[in-house]
């Protein structure tokens, strides 16, 4: 006996395995709930066809998506999304009615369930990120509260231009067919069964050079194609080569191939903000110098062009352009004036030999050419544990609170940081028993563990080098010297690295600008995340007896030892203070245990004289008492993207 029938419409589908939304991704199909299924159908008449099948036990989220007036290219406007184990499942309504319908009765149906999110991602998957919070990791957490039982359409969303309210009466659908279709093939146990379309094999093309020195690594040659074939690790993907060589490779030496996807092209570069484009463009200093960059508004992006032409006496200007897309299906892009491209690369291209509105015409890509090879999880897959004979220990950088920190090299080849851990200065067992969790923290901006050597006494732990040091000499080293738009960089990729921590449950408890470290080509990435947890020494017992740095901790921290995502707020509001004071030390004419008192009261650090207001704002609201009300990285983030995207005034 069929289980019990609760909606039943066509809807429309679209596909889970591309990362470009375009109109051949999207499908009609009939979708059916009943009490224990999901299932979507092939909606031709002639020969109905079960296409997946997901059952309600493992659903994990169902919401509506806000796309917040982007382009919907199919007739169906109304998103809305079905998370279940590792994929999402976005399907669009035909009314906002038809979607609040679907997704109250989905949450009706998994209120019990076991595997029920607590946060989930508000806007789409698209462009290989979350466009709401810029996660670029597809398996993040998410980045907003999941109610399961509200319905946040209910706050009624505007109307699509052209469309009215209005109660439909529904026609009752054909009769459905037997399970498995008419040639009876679909295997129930199967989640899901992608159609022909989206079972194609996955290509990517290599961005940089690797080599797999390991048995279980593949190689790769930069520009070379290889098929994937798993991705059940989300830092390293096991993939095959023309030669139908198998092996590991990282995940962030690859991209997707496909004619939508910027990331293979010389001249775009996902990762940097307004003030670095325009540090690369002046450094080229060429007639037409370009990048194309991820804008601080989700989804969009942006030309940075150089002209000594524009720049009226000597030098050069850069100009920034942002690319524009049509409202109207079929989508396609511009820039300053309207002609019109189906794609960015087609527009790149045309303005490379038309400067059609622009200060020049786009000659010179800057980007990737002169660009390292980003750090990896580990040197290879699954490989944490670090032969002590293949380091070769160079110059000491300095020491810290665990031990002496030297420069040496992993296999006579690439360059780290080794730390030599004094004997009684941190809990050793702890620590490499989640060394393997602290490893797969992979991002840009995050200071890399690559491994440890625990067999031998002192215990070592190998990291990422970073050539220019910490963040707080840096800033010491060169005061009068950094402008705004310097500072509000170095705050942006710190609230990168932090928003990534967060969006994995990971808490830093120590984040000041003495444990930031600076690369050569001036980026900032968080170092030391989580290490204090083992601290067995007293450099930062309080009176008390807990152990926090007391002028980076707020009052939650000196009253009851609660440590959260949101202690770490308040941290990185005072590394901001450090940052526009050029390294001065906090409330440097009190004691610690003053700063407890005035803090507790209210007081809080002034505003520097190198901070405009809005930037002040910032660091008061990560100040704010009650843990809720400071905002959360992603927020955070956000806000410092958009103020170096304006053209701010400097401070007086």
């Amino acid at each position: 006996m069929s289980a019990e029938l609760l909606l039943e419409e066509l809807l429309v589908k679209r596909s889970q395995q591309k990362k470009r939304t375009s109109p051949l991704n999207y499908k009609e199909r009939l979708f059916v709930l009943t009490r224990t299924h999901l299932d979507y159908y092939d909606g031709r008449r002639e020969k109905r066809f079960r296409r997946g099948s997901i059952e309600l036990s493992r659903v994990r989220c169902a919401e509506v998506v806000k796309s917040h007036g982007g382009v919907i290219p199919c007739p169906n406007k109304y998103p809305f999304q079905v998370v279940h184990d590792a994929v999402t499942l976005y399907v669009f309504a035909p009314s906002n009615e038809s979607r609040s319908l679907w997704v109250q009765s989905l949450k009706g149906e998994i209120k019990d369930n076991a595997v029920v999110s607590t946060k989930f991602h508000p806007q789409f998957w698209q462009e290989g990120a979350w466009l709401c919070c810029r996660q670029v990791d597809k398996l993040a957490l998410g980045c907003e509260e999941y109610n399961l039982f509200g319905d946040i359409s209910r706050k009624p969303l505007p109307l699509i231009p052209g469309e009215k309210r209005r109660n439909e009466r529904r026609r009752p659908p054909p009769p459905l067919p037997p399970e498995g279709g008419d040639d009876g093939d679909y295997d129930d146990d199967d989640e899901e069964e992608e159609e022909e379309e989206e079972e194609e094999e996955e290509v990517v093309i290599a961005l940089y050079d690797f080599l797999g020195t390991e048995p279980h690594g593949l190689s790769l040659v930069q520009g070379g194609e290889y098929v994937i074939l798993d991705k059940g690790d989300v830092n390293w993907y096991k993939a095959r080569n023309q030669f139908s060589e198998e092996g590991y490779i990282p995940s962030n030496y690859v991209t997707e191939k496909s004619s939508t996807n910027l990331v293979q092209f010389v001249w775009f570069s996902k990762q940097v903000n307004r003030n670095k484009a325009e540090e690369l463009l002046k450094r080229e200093d060429k007639e037409g110098a370009f990048m194309v960059r991820a804008s601080s508004a989700p989804g969009a992006y942006t030309v940075s062009l150089y002209a000594k032409s524009a720049a009226g006496e000597g030098g050069g200007a850069i100009k920034h352009y942002h690319i524009k897309e049509t409202q109207a299906p079929p989508l396609q892009f511009y820039l300053a004036e309207k002609h019109l491209f189906s794609s960015i690369p087609d527009l790149i291209e045309y303005h490379k030999h038309n400067a059609a509105g622009l200060v020049a015409r786009l000659r010179y890509p800057v980007g990737k050419q002169d660009r390292s090879a980003p750090s990896t999880a580990g040197f290879s897959y699954e490989k944490w544990e670090i032969d002590p004979a293949e380091l070769t220990f160079m110059k000491e950088l300095g020491s810290g609170q665990f031990g002496v920190v030297r420069l040496g090299k992993w296999r006579a080849r690439r360059r780290v940081a080794i730390k030599a851990i004094r004997e009684g200065a941190m809990s050793e067992e702890d620590f490499i028993e989640e060394a393997r969790v602290m490893m797969r923290l992979s991002h840009p901006r995050l200071v890399q563990l690559y491994g440890v050597c625990s067999q031998q006494k002192p215990l070592y732990i190998v990291t990422e080098f970073l050539e220019l040091g910490c963040l707080l000499n840096f800033l010491r080293q060169r005061r009068g010297r950094l402008g705004l738009g310097s500072l509000l960089s170095f705050c942006l990729d710190v609230s990168q690295g932090m928003q990534h921590l967060e969006a994995h449950g990971f808490i830093h408890r120590d984040l000041a600008s003495r444990n930031c470290l600076v690369s050569s080509s001036l980026v900032v990435k968080v170092s030391d995340f989580g290490m204090t947890r083992y601290v067995l020494d007293d450099q930062y017992t309080s009176s008390s007896g807990a152990k926090f740095p007391v002028k980076w901790s707020p009052p939650e921290v000196f009253n009851f030892c609660k440590y959260s995502s949101k202690s770490d707020v308040w941290a990185y509001g005072v590394l901001m203070w450090e940052v526009f004071t050029e390294g001065r030390m906090p409330f440097e004419q009190n004691q610690n245990h003053e700063v407890v008192v005035m803090v507790t009261k209210g007081h809080r650090l002034y505003r520097p004289k190198m901070a405009p207001p809005a930037i002040y704002d910032i660091m008061q609201l990560s100040w704010r008492e009650r843990p809720d009300d400071r905002p959360p990285f992603s927020q955070l983030s956000q806000m410092i993207s958009d103020a170096l995207e304006a053209d701010a005034p400097p401070p007086n």
